[in-house]
């Protein structure tokens, strides 16, 4: 037994130092993608499109940041209204777990502000602008280093009390440079 439990303990170091030595070769410098978004607001229950691009710098294999801009491309009806994201930005802090010189895991804390527009109600056209405290997780996978896919969630937390939060899924093609 103890030569059992010996060996799985070399191997948990052997994978631990493997991973340390990975995680030395992943790339640094600077990364943008473009994608499509689907953000589901909890207040309107509104699911909503939007293509986003992305820009950021990794200073080390772990720590980034990086920001983003979307624009509305889908909208939806709820109830008498149309509800459409006409834009978005947001920048991050961002911490990788590189798992090989091409594959990361990712979490982000970042601030944004999207400009909402309701439309086709019984009032006036409604633009409002929510401000957000951000958090969310992924990965991303680069197939020959530098060309790769991200998928990722993030919640959006509203800073108006009233505002509520959004759950943000995206899915995007990378590039290193």
């Amino acid at each position: 037994m103890k030569i059992i439990f010996a060996a799985a303990s070399a191997a948990v170091a052997l994978c631990a130092v493997s991973g340390v030595a990975q995680a030395q070769t992943a790339p640094v410098g600077v990364y943008g993608g473009i994608g499509y978004v689907n953000t589901n607001t909890n207040k309107t229950d509104a699911d909503l499109g939007a293509i986003q691009a992305r820009l950021g710098y990794r200073f080390m294999p772990w720590v980034g940041v990086e920001g983003e801009l979307a624009v509305g491309v889908n909208d939806d009806s709820v109830g008498p209204f149309t509800v459409k994201e006409k834009h978005s930005e947001a920048i991050y802090g961002v911490g990788f777990l590189p798992l090989s010189p091409n594959a990361d895991l990712l979490a982000r804390v970042g601030y944004g502000t999207t400009k909402f527009k309701t439309t086709d109600g019984p009032v006036p056209d409604f633009s409002t602008n929510a401000d957000s405290w951000n958090f969310g997780v992924g990965g991303q996978y680069h197939f020959d280093g530098k060309n790769g896919v991200r998928a990722d969630y993030t919640r959006e937390e509203f800073t108006k009390d009233s505002a509520g939060h959004a759950d943000v899924y995206s899915i995007a093609y990378t590039r290193r440079f």
